[in-house]
Formats: structure tokens, sequence, C-alpha cells
């Protein structure tokens, strides 16, 4: 089952106040939102992006954070959207967005065992990311909780603030500027360019 955009935000205002803080669902509208302008860039240089599914993508992301359960979000959502229903093509953000280069360790906030979940490591390690999924895992490093759009370079400090350093966060800030410097390089230009207001959250 397909899933669009305006299906998505419906779904993420459903769970607004159903949850200990909303701020997650003002996040997932950011990186929606964010996903969508660098799809349409791209789209406009004569690449084949869909920019309602980056759009879908980026507001479903973090789905799995509805629950309470001690389970990891990415998981949940996973299994959350599965059980709705939708097509895989939806669903697989919930486990991809977190995790860069096909690295279960590239990944900000800590250093996940890989045996701990057979499944999301062998998932990671053998999944082809579509051009909408790796638009999501960089718009996720550009939106922090309260909705504003940042650098990555400030991002990535807020992560590091609220969750510290560990020994994979110098490769996770490289593969992040490495992604960042990927989509520069297909518009032909920062991509920063596409956000004038993000010179006022510096």
């Amino acid at each position: 089952m397909k899933l669009t955009s305006n299906e998505a935000r419906t779904m993420l205002e459903n769970f607004r106040g159903k949850t200990q803080s909303d701020r997650w669902i003002d996040h997932c509208i950011c990186v929606g939102d964010t996903a969508g302008k660098i799809a349409k860039a791209l789209n406009e240089k004569g690449y084949s992006v869909d920019i309602d599914k980056a759009i879908t993508l980026g507001y479903v992301h973090d789905i799995g954070k509805h629950s309470v359960k001690p389970q990891s979000h990415e998981l949940k959502g996973y299994e959350y959207l599965r059980e709705q229903g939708y097509d895989e093509e939806y669903y697989n953000i919930c486990l991809t967005h977190s995790f860069l280069n096909n690295d279960i360790i590239c990944v900000a906030g800590g250093v996940p065992d890989p045996k701990e979940n057979p499944f999301l490591t062998d998932f990671i390690k053998n999944h082809e990311y579509t051009i909408e999924e790796k638009i999501v895992n960089l718009c996720d490093l550009m939106c922090p909780q309260g909705g504003k759009v940042f650098t990555i370079d400030k991002r990535l400090i807020d992560i590091m603030i609220r969750h510290g350093a560990y020994e994979n966060t110098q490769y996770h800030i490289k593969e992040t500027y490495k992604l960042k410097a990927y989509f520069d390089d297909l518009l032909g230009y920062n991509l920063y360019d596409l956000f004038p207001e993000i010179k006022d959250n510096l």
C-alpha cells in the first residue's frame, strides 16, 4: 500500500499530545519539509527523485517514537508501518535513517553492539539506499527537535552536547560531511543555499 505525504502528516498529527513530548513530531515535519526542498532542487537539475516520497519518508522516519515500549524506535517504526500494510519502500526508512554508509556503527549518539540485533545489522549492511533515503539521512542531521534547520556542524554539536562523544563520533562526522558533499556535487552548489533561514540559526 502506498503512503502519501498528506497521509503521513495526518498520521503524525494523530499522535500529537499522546506522547511525553511532541518535539519528535515537529522534528519529523522539519525533516520531511527539508527533504522535499532538496528533492525538488535535484529534480530541477534533472535527477529522478520522487519529491512526495522524500517528504513522506522524512515525516515517518521517527514514527516509532510514538511508542513507550522499551524497543528501539527504528524497529518499532519499521514494525508499525509494516503492520499498517504499507509497502517496504516506506517502512525501510525507519531502519535506515540513523545509519550512514551501510554501517550500523556509523550512527550518532553512541556505539551500538552489532550482535545485539543481527536483523538490523544485516539489513543496514545489505540494503541499497535509495536517493530519497539518503536525503532523509542528511536532513535528519540538519533538523533538531525544535523544528528549525541547522548546518550539520551545529546539529552534530547539538547531538554531542546532549549525548556525548564516543569512539565512533569522528567516523560518523566524516561520513556526514561526505553525504552533504555528495548532494552539493549533484546540485552544483551548496545545498544550504536552499535554506536562507539557516543563517538565523547559526
